[in-house]
């Protein structure tokens, strides 16, 4: 990296002033995490140079031989991991995997069913601003008002009414296990195909430590990063039935030239998802979120659900004030060291650009080294934050203590700093 301290010292600084940011603040957005020295060095290799237009073995430039090695590692470790049939590595991002799916397997007006976004699904699963909105009909399905976990008897009373052509399972803010052997009966029932977005689950999906879809969804979407902890980029997987038309969706289907050097740190991180170690990383942070919701509980925060089954948690900020809102938490909790991220709650009253709640997670803290007994602390600050209501001095306190706390869990990256 030290070139671009001579050649570009503007761009040298924000990107050194975004490692200090990371490396002394805590992250908590559930989406983010922090990738292995492996993984970000693969991402900065000479394979951006590279073209590679087609498949391993059916490219359309010449000089490939080596980054078809480099994807069909990336294909095996990915197939080996997730137990599927056949996997695309191509996609750019979860939502190019969506789009690769809908491309694949949908026409222009066909219904698609998913989760609701303010219920916890996300913007490709049908909302109207997005292309899986306009270019289909979108149906959503949401939790039921009590208990906050998904209505499986209202998926299943939408889903014969509807007919839809394609059922979208999985979430960007459910804290929940997914009951897929359920969503496929109803899939089934009423002629539907069957998708999976897993892409916040990734990480635990692969480790069993959450069930798996494979067996049950014609077809499995992912982001590589979050729980996964690999680039920020996309997967399909499939089965042998459909693996001819995922690939023709993705290229030329969406895309063109793949980015093959963050088709590296897939591998790369497919690689060490797949030893005896990403395992125990996973196992620690489905602790962590169980503790960090029990202390949060404690010190009388409302949890959607009441807690949480996997790496995230909802939180519901209206009982502690009624003019409290997520916008003004997370700005709070930022300038306090603690990088959180607004979201809508279900049946949220507010604006998504306001919200009632937050989201919360702990795959980053875990990758950092933070375990069950570091969540007390780390609710007492980020309580201290809220309680605040704003106060610059004690906001001031809680970021000094967050930073001293953070030097004594470094960063797992590879130094930048001149």
């Amino acid at each position: 990296m030290n070139p671009i301290e001579s050649t570009d010292p503007a761009l040298w600084q924000a990107i050194s002033d975004e490692q200090k940011r990371q490396e002394t603040t805590l992250e908590m957005i559930a989406s983010e995490n922090h990738v292995s020295p492996a993984v970000l060095a693969a991402a900065g290799t000479v394979l951006t140079n590279k073209y590679a237009e087609g498949y391993p073995g059916r490219r359309y430039y010449g000089g490939c031989q080596f980054v078809d090695v480099v994807e069909n590692l990336a294909r095996q470790r990915a197939t080996e991991l997730f137990r599927c049939a056949h996997v695309n590595v191509q996609p750019h991002s979860g939502s190019q995997a969506n789009q690769a799916v809908f491309l694949a397997a949908l026409s222009p007006g066909d219904t698609i069913m998913g989760l609701h976004l303010d219920h916890g699904g996300h913007l490709t699963h049908g909302k109207s601003v997005n292309l899986s909105g306009k270019w289909f009909r979108p149906v959503h399905y949401t939790v039921d008002a009590k208990t906050e976990r998904i209505d499986m008897a209202e998926v299943r009373r939408l889903a014969h009414e509807h007919k839809p052509k394609l059922i979208i399972t999985g979430a960007s803010a459910y804290s929940r296990l997914w009951d897929w052997a359920a969503f496929a009966e109803i899939a089934q029932e009423t002629g539907a195909l069957l998708m999976a977005d897993i892409a916040h689950i990734a990480g635990l999906v692969a480790t069993g430590l959450h069930p798996s879809p494979i067996p049950y969804a014609q077809f499995v979407t992912t982001t590589t990063h979050k729980t996964l902890r690999g680039p920020r980029a996309g997967m399909v997987m499939t089965n042998a039935d459909w693996a001819k038309k995922i690939d023709s969706a993705v290229f030329p289907g969406l895309q063109g030239g793949p980015l093959m050097h963050i088709i590296a740190a897939k591998a790369a991180a497919f690689g060490e998802a797949l030893k005896p170690q990403f395992k125990q990383y996973c196992e620690q942070i489905i602790k962590n979120a169980r503790v960090l919701a029990e202390e949060l509980t404690r010190r009388g925060y409302r949890l959607v659900s009441g807690g949480t089954d996997n790496h995230l948690m909802l939180i519901d900020l209206r009982p502690r004030g009624e003019n409290l809102t997520g916008v003004l938490v997370e700005t709070w909790l930022q300038t306090a060291g603690i990088i959180v991220n607004k979201n809508m709650i279900p049946f949220d009253p507010r604006k998504p650009a306001e919200t009632s709640g937050i989201r919360v997670g702990t795959p980053a803290l875990t990758t950092r080294g933070l375990k069950e007994s570091h969540m007390s602390q780390v609710a007492d600050w980020f309580d201290r934050a809220v309680a605040s209501q704003g106060d610059a001095r004690i906001l001031e306190h809680v970021r000094a203590d967050v930073a001293h706390f953070t030097a004594a869990f470094p960063l797992p990256h590879i130094t930048v700093s001149p």
